[in-house]
């Protein structure tokens, strides 16, 4: 059998995209779907937004790339931009959301030595994800996910996620741990959002033992949750904070935000990159930091948000085959009782793009910022409708 030209790494649904208007996105046989996926929580601001379009545009004939070894004064406004949204100190960038928890991770090892600890340690979560490279799927939660990578990288402890207590008893028996790195809300894990408390308590624990809290917000950043980053929800500061996906609405770049001891931790030759930071990824991430704030966007996912959740609530929560509906702004997971992995497939011929995650049981929907209340309900609707004809309890008529 001859091998294909690209890796087989996918499984990928039967269908190719040609364009894509706002909140809808067209295959090349003409059929458009309502993407309630966006990229997986990247187009934040749909398809073809004129704002990112025109910036791209414009940057592109002028200057595409510039070395990080000169001044990219683009990549310094950006940077002024993202922490002053984020009240951060500092930030790196790369080119994608495990590029930013490497760099993450990075800050923390480096912490450690400063602190004559040989062999740092970062406290990570189970059902968590940061990435495949090999340091962030070490970190990652995810078993099926490093199978056949081994031996993975050393230095990352376990603990369940939003479980205070597992913390405490790891920091009780281990004196090299440095950090804590946790996602606000776990996406790839099924929407798991922990308790209101949980990343106040985290914090609490970090300054008590000299800790670094480290937060992944590559999937709930840039909007998502309805507040620019999800820890604005709580009146905590991380020290490091890693973003990536809705950032440049598509095109590729990560960043990594540090605030005090963590701000203070690279110096020159520590850490770099080729692509990271230039010109044309920079003009298309202030496109969408300028746009989220100008047109409200962080305020229309908590609202939107609410809306779908509590439409979902109406129309599905008493049913025997739903465990659970949550979310925050417009990430949201119905968790089913049992597998329902071929809901994609069946929503695909129904025109909506979303995905399932949490083990197969989690319906996962990441709308974009810009999507309207008529698309929400025809999001509801279709949805829950699939999810009535999966379970048996209405016919496909």
């Amino acid at each position: 059998m001859a091998i294909q030209p690209l890796m087989n790494t996918y499984n990928r649904l039967s269908v190719a995209f040609d364009h894509g208007q706002g909140a809808w996105i067209y295959d090349t046989d003409g059929h458009k779907y309502l993407d309630a996926l966006s990229g997986i929580a990247v187009t934040g601001l749909g398809h073809a937004h004129p704002a990112v379009t025109e910036a791209i545009c414009q940057q592109a004939g002028k200057l595409i790339h510039c070395s990080n070894l000169y001044t990219i004064p683009l990549q310094q406004e950006l940077a002024e931009k993202l922490t002053q949204v984020s009240g951060m100190d500092n930030v790196f960038f790369g080119n994608s959301g495990a590029e930013a928890n490497e760099a993450a991770i990075k800050i923390a090892r480096r912490y450690g030595h400063s602190r004559q600890i040989d062999k740092p340690a970062i406290i990570v979560m189970e059902n968590s994800f940061h990435g495949r490279t090999l340091a962030t799927l070490s970190a990652t939660g995810n078993r099926a996910t490093q199978a056949g990578f081994e031996p993975l990288v050393s230095g990352f402890i376990r603990a369940p996620f939003n479980n205070l207590e597992a913390v405490k008893q790891i920091l009780r028996s281990n004196n090299d741990v440095v950090a804590i790195m946790v996602e606000p809300i776990q996406g790839e894990g099924g929407i798991q959002v922990p308790d209101n408390s949980y990343l106040e308590n985290l914090r609490a624990i970090c300054d008590e033992h000299d800790l670094l809290l480290i937060l992944d917000e590559v999937q709930t950043g840039n909007g998502r949750t309805g507040r620019y980053f999800a820890y604005q929800h709580t009146s905590i500061m991380p020290d490091v904070v890693t973003t990536a996906k809705g950032l440049g609405n598509g095109f590729p770049i990560g960043a990594c935000l540090a605030r005090g001891k963590a701000a203070e931790i690279f110096g020159p030759g520590n850490h770099g990159t080729t692509y990271g930071g230039n010109p044309l990824a920079c003009a298309a991430a202030l496109a969408v930091i300028n746009t989220i704030e100008q047109d409200k966007l962080c305020q229309h996912a908590a609202s939107l948000g609410q809306y779908i959740l509590d439409s979902f609530h109406i129309q599905l929560a008493d049913k025997p085959y739903i465990k659970e509906i949550r979310g925050k702004g417009l990430m949201i997971g119905i968790e089913l009782k049992d597998a329902g992995t071929e809901l994609a497939v069946l929503a695909k011929v129904k025109g909506v793009l979303l995905n399932i995650t949490g083990g197969g049981r989690v319906v996962r929907l990441l709308p974009p910022l810009i999507m309207n209340q008529s698309e929400a309900d025809l999001l509801v609707n279709t949805v829950s409708s699939l999810i009535r004809i999966y379970a048996g309890e209405d016919s496909t008529d």
